[in-house]
């Protein structure tokens, strides 16, 4: 199997050292318009076939998948001209830049029978996992409501906002650990530096079953925050991604009111305190997971965690968040309604390989 990851900037160097890691029996190809970062790659990768021409990757009859870790913009026209050259298709987050980008690769990626993922990897982290298997058991009750927190000092982004940039992240897993898909959203959101590219913004999502869950997103922040908590009727789960030991604490603590009351004297909440839980989690590399799972989905003609209908589901909120930060705020529905409840009741069925995964390197 020959891979070829085109694009060499923050992100693509990941994509090679974990593929060249993965194993000795695949070819690897990298492209990049600058040369100087292609000569880095020969440096840290001995044997890697690199290239200025993306051309050269797509006409090549060996390369069996393209890895795009490119500009937003550029995801929707690589990725359709990848899947027209029969190659499979591995798109870093978000999937395009718009719904109707999105729905096109999907539905080329399956007329041309080839997998499409998009590389929401927090989907294949060890805490993400853990937490989507405590919510499921019913561990902490009725989920109430998400609030997330994902803000640094940088990096600004020339092309997509703040949302664009960061909020895939946790709408993906929000999106992933709760099994459902938001029905509107509204966003506030503004451009301190570049006209029209905000560099902080709010996010709601509002889900058919009652669930809100709040994002925040900056690049703006002194400080560097990887923060999420779930409040449940029972109990509350909060997930510090920075933390690079104890990721996951339970909470037993909770707001209890009283069945009956007579009067108004005599209502009263009772709150509880209760101890904090700290569960084991299982040590990997994320990435190297996520990337061995394209390789296998592609082995095996299966449909990844991560497909395109995932990507579809987080480009949506995104792009309904554009709509409500240019309106004021305003309640925007979320579009595509159907293939997205299709796509995720199927998520939750087991049917589109979303069933437990486990790393096998």
């Amino acid at each position: 199997m020959k891979l070829a990851v085109i694009g060499c900037g923050y992100w693509g160097p990941n994509l090679i050292r974990n593929l060249y890691q993965l194993s000795d029996d695949y070819q690897l190809s990298c492209c990049d318009a600058d040369d100087k970062k292609l000569r880095r790659m020969e440096r840290l990768f001995p044997g890697i076939q690199t290239t200025t021409n993306a051309k050269d990757v797509l006409k090549d009859p060996q390369v069996t998948a393209v890895l795009l870790a490119t500009p937003v913009h550029t995801h929707h026209t690589l990725g359709e001209a990848a899947l027209e050259h029969n190659k499979h298709l591995f798109v870093e987050k978000p999937l395009a830049n718009s719904v109707e980008n999105s729905l096109k690769l999907i539905n080329l990626a399956r007329s041309k029978k080839r997998v499409l993922m998009v590389g929401h990897t927090f989907e294949y982290t060890a805490a993400v996992n853990k937490i989507k298997e405590i919510i499921g058991s019913g561990h902490l009750g009725e989920i109430l409501y998400v609030s997330s927190t994902r803000v640094n000092l940088g990096l600004f982004q020339p092309d997509i906002n703040v949302v664009w940039d960061l909020a895939p992240h946790d709408v993906s897993i929000i999106n992933y650990v709760l099994g459902e898909a938001p029905v509107a959203v509204n966003s506030q959101g503004k451009a301190h530096y570049k006209k029209g590219i905000e560099d902080v913004a709010t996010v709601s999502l509002n889900y058919e079953n009652g669930i809100i869950a709040f994002i925040h997103v900056s690049w703006l922040d002194p400080n560097k925050i990887r923060k999420t908590t779930f409040v449940g009727s029972r109990k509350m789960l909060v997930y510090d991604d920075v933390q690079v030991q104890e990721k996951i604490k339970i909470y037993d603590k909770g707001v209890e009111a009283p069945p009956y009351y007579d009067t108004y004297a005599e209502f009263q909440f009772s709150y509880r305190y209760g101890d904090i839980h700290i569960p084991r989690l299982e040590e990997y590399e994320p990435l190297r997971f996520e990337l061995a799972h394209f390789v296998d989905c592609i082995n095996h003609g299966t449909t990844p965690r991560s497909d395109g209908y995932s990507g579809l589901r987080v480009v949506s909120v995104l792009e309904a968040a554009q709509k409500s930060i240019k309106s004021g705020g305003k309640y925007v529905p979320v579009s595509q309604r159907e293939p997205l409840l299709q796509s995720i009741r199927s998520t939750k069925t087991g049917t589109n390989g979303a069933g437990p995964l486990k790393p096998d390197f």
